[in-house]
C-alpha cells in the first residue's frame, strides 16, 4: 500500500468519523461507548489544531483516508506541558499494512520538533497490535492498569508505553517556550 502522510484537513473528517465509529463500536482502542457524530469530531479536531497539536492523515494511492493520528495533552496541569499522548486509528481494511507505524513515525517527528520531551501511549484493551507498533517505534512499557474499562461485556486493561523525545530529561527545557501553543 502506497501511503502519503499529511496534515488532516476538514474534508477528511467524515472519513475519520467513520474510522473512529468502527473503533468505538467494534473495538477497545477507545473507551467511548457511543461514537461521536461529525459535529462533535469537528469540534475536537478544531480544539487540538487551535492549540498547535499535530493531527495527521494517512492517505492511500486512491486518495482514501487509511488512518489518522494526533497528539494531545496527557493531562492539563502545566507541569505536564512537555508530555503528549498519541492516538492512532486505522481503517479496518488498512490494518496490518504499516499505516499505524507510518503515522506514529511522523507524529513523533512533529512532536519532537515542537519541543515536547516525552510521548505516552495509553493503549485501551491492551491491544497487542498497538503495543507492537509502539514498540517498533521505540516505546517502552511503562505500566498496566487492570480492569480500567468495561466494554463489550468484559473488563479491559490499559497499557501505558512511553518514549523519550529529543533530549528528554537530560537537559532542562526552555521554560519560556511552551511546546505548541498550549496556552
Amino acid at each position: 500500500m502506497e501511503l502519503s502522510i499529511r496534515d488532516l484537513i476538514p474534508e477528511d473528517l467524515p472519513a475519520a468519523v467513520s474510522i473512529y465509529a468502527d473503533a468505538v463500536n467494534n473495538g477497545t482502542a477507545s473507551y467511548e461507548i457511543v461514537a461521536p457524530d461529525l459535529a462533535e469530531m469537528t469540534g475536537r479536531y478544531e480544539a487540538l489544531r487551535s492549540k498547535g497539536y499535530p493531527y495527521l492523515a494517512a492517505v492511500d494511492e486512491k486518495g482514501a483516508l487509511a488512518g489518522y493520528a494526533y497528539a494531545s495533552a496527557f493531562r492539563t496541569r502545566p507541569a505536564y506541558r512537555w508530555l503528549v499522548e498519541d492516538s492512532i486509528y486505522i481503517h479496518p481494511s488498512a490494518r496490518g499494512r504499516g499505516v499505524g507505524k507510518a503515522l506514529l513515525t511522523e507524529l513523533l517527528f512533529r512532536c519532537e520538533a515542537l519541543g515536547f520531551r516525552q510521548m505516552v501511549a495509553v493503549i485501551g484493551g491492551a491491544s497487542e497490535a498497538s503495543v507492537a507498533v509502539h514498540r517498533s517505534c521505540g516505546f517502552e512499557a511503562a505500566g498496566r492498569l487492570v480492569g480500567t474499562g468495561f466494554k463489550h461485556a468484559r473488563w479491559l486493561d490499559t497499557i501505558f508505553m512511553q518514549k523519550t523525545l529529543g533530549e528528554g530529561t537530560s537537559s532542562l527545557p526552555d521554560l519560556s517556550r511552551y511546546p505548541g501553543t498550549l496556552a
